[in-house]
C-alpha cells in the first residue's frame, strides 16, 4: 500500500511539474512575440524623437517615413530598437514597462494612495462583489421559477437570452442617466451595470442543474411520496451545485468587466476603469496597460477563491473533485 502511495505521489508531482513547464513555455513565448511585436509599434516615434534631437534618421524626413512600413524602417534603423522598449509614450509598452509600473504603483506606494492600483482594485472590487451578488441571487430566483414554472419557462428565458444582445457598453450610460435623474448615484449604478452582466450565466448554469436529475431519481422521489419542496432541496438543488460554480466563475469575471465599464461614463475618479480612462486622456498607455494587467489579476483571484469554494463545498456533499 505505501509502495502504491508513493508512487501514485510520484506520478502526480511528475504531471505538476508538466503542467508548470507548459504554462512557462506558453508565457516565455507570449513575452518574445510581446518584445518583437514592440519594435514595429513604436519604431516611428523612436525616429521622430532621434530627429528632433538632431541624431542621424534613415530616411531623414518625417514625410518620407510616413509612407514606409513600419518594418522597412526597422531594418533601415536597427540601431533604434533598444528605444522602442524605452519609450515613455510607447504605442505598445513592453513587459518589462508594465511589470515596472505595477511594481510602483502596488508595492512602492500607499494603499491609501490615489496612485495606488490597490486603492483603485478595491474601489472596483467593493462594485464587483455587490453586483455579483445582486446578480447571482437574480439568477437563482430566476432559474428556480422557470424550472418550476412552465409560464416563466416560455414567457422570462427568452427575455433573459434577449437582454443579452444589448451591447452593454451602449446601455450603461442610459443605466446612469436614468439612475441618477431619479438621485441614485456612488456604487449603485456601478453595481446594476456588473449585475446585469452576471446574472445570464447564473442562470444558464442554474436552470441546468436543476433539470439534471433524470427520470428515473425523479420517479424514485416521487415512489416515496416526496413533496416538490423537499425534491428541490434533496435532489435538485444538490446535483445543480457543480453547474452553478462554474456559472459562478463566469459570473464573477462578467461582474469585474461589468464594473469597470460602469465606471467610464461617469467620469470616476477612482476605480480600474478611472484609471484606465485618465490613461486614454493624457496618452499614458503604460498605465492603461498596467490597469488592464491589475484586472486580470483581479479577476484570476477572484475565480481562484471560487474554485477552492467550490471543492470545499463538493467535498463536503461527497462529489470528489
Amino acid at each position: 500500500m505505501c509502495a502504491k502511495a508513493c508512487v501514485r505521489g510520484i506520478r502526480m508531482s511528475s504531471a505538476g511539474i508538466k503542467a508548470v513547464w507548459a504554462v512557462l513555455t506558453v508565457v516565455g513565448v507570449i513575452i518574445l512575440f510581446w518584445y518583437a511585436a514592440s519594435v514595429p509599434m513604436n519604431i516611428k516615434g523612436v525616429l521622430t524623437e532621434f530627429e528632433r534631437a538632431g541624431e542621424e534618421v534613415d530616411p531623414p524626413k518625417a514625410v518620407d517615413r510616413r509612407d514606409m512600413s513600419e518594418f522597412e524602417l526597422v531594418i533601415d534603423n536597427p540601431y533604434a530598437i533598444d528605444e522602442t522598449w524605452e519609450q515613455d509614450r510607447p504605442r505598445l509598452p513592453a513587459p518589462h514597462q508594465v511589470a515596472e509600473e505595477l511594481w510602483e504603483t502596488t508595492v512602492e506606494k500607499k494603499i491609501t494612495s490615489k496612485r495606488s492600483l490597490i486603492y483603485h482594485a478595491w474601489v472596483t472590487l467593493s462594485a464587483t462583489m455587490l453586483g455579483f451578488a445582486i446578480g447571482t441571487g437574480l439568477g437563482i430566483l430566476l432559474a428556480v421559477g422557470i424550472v418550476h414554472s412552465r409560464v416563466m419557462d416560455l414567457s422570462v428565458m427568452p427575455w433573459a437570452i434577449v437582454s443579452q444582445t444589448i451591447p452593454i457598453i451602449a446601455l450603461a450610460p442610459m443605466i446612469i442617466v436614468v439612475l441618477y435623474s431619479i438621485g441614485i448615484q456612488g456604487i449603485i449604478p456601478k453595481a446594476i451595470i456588473s449585475a446585469y452582466l452576471s446574472f445570464f450565466p447564473v442562470v444558464v448554469g442554474m436552470v441546468k442543474g436543476l433539470r439534471s436529475p433524470d427520470a428515473m431519481q425523479l420517479d424514485l422521489l416521487r415512489t416515496y411520496n416526496a413533496s416538490q419542496s423537499q425534491g428541490f432541496w434533496k435532489l435538485r438543488l444538490p446535483a445543480s451545485m457543480p453547474y452553478l460554480f462554474t456559472s459562478l466563475k463566469i459570473g464573477i469575471a462578467a461582474s469585474l468587466v461589468g464594473a469597470i465599464v460602469g465606471e467610464l461614463p461617469t467620469g470616476a475618479v477612482a476605480g480600474l476603469g478611472a484609471r484606465l480612462l485618465a490613461g486614454s486622456y493624457y496618452g499614458q498607455t503604460v498605465q492603461i496597460w498596467s490597469a488592464l494587467f491589475a484586472a486580470a489579476i483581479l479577476a484570476a483571484c477572484l475565480v481562484g477563491l471560487l474554485g477552492m469554494l467550490e471543492r470545499t463545498v463538493l467535498k463536503r456533499m461527497g462529489m470528489a473533485q
